[in-house]
């Protein structure tokens, strides 16, 4: 009997979430995400000691600010190395500070693209992580336009989710774990039951909606704590998975059932909705879990960065 890996891949792409190198050589996903907390954990290995010393010599020779230099150069290293080890693409997100910033956003995205393409690596092979805000959104829809692929992250609100498929983004990540943990600490409970759990149950709203409406952007349930959120959500298009819950995975055999699908979505009577900014921050703001995970998300990401570039001028600031 096959595994539970090889049983969900035959229905969802699998994308592994790590900045370790050697972890998805081991599982072989389709896609793969990092983030500013997976690499700043990565670049403390030693096997990476080279990919630091790198963007370092880049840093020094940079104009401007050469933390910023080593860690923009840091993260498509890292994303360079990853590609030789996947045949899809991989996502690498633009610094938390400018998660309010749309032409930062847009800067930014095009100074990543412009790294890769100076290693050989084509913009359709790199997705763009960027917060689920306002004005992210805003930023991917016209990097959309102009051929550069988003991963809109950082979601949790149904709002948030519709204004990225009416910005025609390529790719949304709702965080199922970081909900659960919400709904677990505000009701005081240590776990919540599989068909009560309030992560799972946002990502099948989700993806019957855009299915139901023909939204062309795919959903990436993300963030999970357990192997149940996976299962419960096998037939997504895609699922962003740690190398620890995908070993567990591998190791325990299983035929899955297909708990998402098209056809089902499309049986649904569901009303559509439009979004301008007023509505969508009114409805954002009136889930308090959402207003709450969004602004830690932000918080988090933004300070494995500082972390990240304080290592970077530490490493900068030493002489070649």
């Amino acid at each position: 009997m096959s595994s539970l890996v090889d049983s969900l891949k035959n229905m969802t792409t699998i994308v592994e979430d790590t900045g370790d190198i050697a972890a998805i050589a081991d599982f072989t996903p389709q896609d793969a995400t990092t983030n500013p907390s997976l690499i700043y954990k990565a670049a403390q290995m030693p096997a990476y000691e080279t990919y630091l010393n790198d963007a370092l010599e880049y840093g020094r020779d940079a104009d401007g600010d050469s933390a910023s230099a080593f860690l923009d150069k840091l993260f498509v290293d890292f994303g360079c190395e990853i590609l030789q080890h996947i045949p899809g693409r991989v996502s690498t997100e633009v610094d938390a500070h400018l998660s309010f910033d749309t032409a930062g956003t847009i800067a930014k995205a095009k100074e990543l693209i412009g790294l890769y393409q100076e290693r050989g690596i084509g913009p359709e092979r790199v997705l763009i992580k960027i917060a689920s805000t306002w004005e992210g959104i805003r930023a991917a829809e016209q990097l959309e336009q102009e051929g550069i692929h988003c991963n809109l992250t950082l979601l949790f609100s149904f709002a948030q989710a519709v204004a990225c498929a009416e910005a025609g983004v390529t790719l949304i990540s709702p965080f199922v774990g970081r909900i659960y943990d919400w709904y677990k600490k505000d009701q005081g409970v240590d776990d919540i039951p599989i068909e009560e759990d309030p992560g799972v149950k946002s990502v099948k709203k989700i993806y019957n909606y855009f299915k139901h409406f023909d939204y062309k952007t795919q959903v990436m349930g993300a963030s999970f704590r357990k192997v149940g959120q996976i299962t419960e959500l096998a037939g997504c298009d895609l699922l962003t998975i740690s190398p620890e819950l995908l070993d567990e995975m591998q190791k325990t055999e299983g035929e899955l059932p297909r708990k998402l699908t098209v056809d089902a979505a499309k049986a649904e009577s569901l009303d559509k909705i439009h979004l301008d900014e007023k509505l969508f921050r009114w409805m954002h703001n009136e889930d308090p879990m959402a207003v709450d995970k969004l602004a830690d998300g932000i918080r988090r990401f933004a300070a494995d960065t500082v972390k990240l570039k304080e290592f970077a001028k530490q490493r900068v600031s030493q002489p070649s």
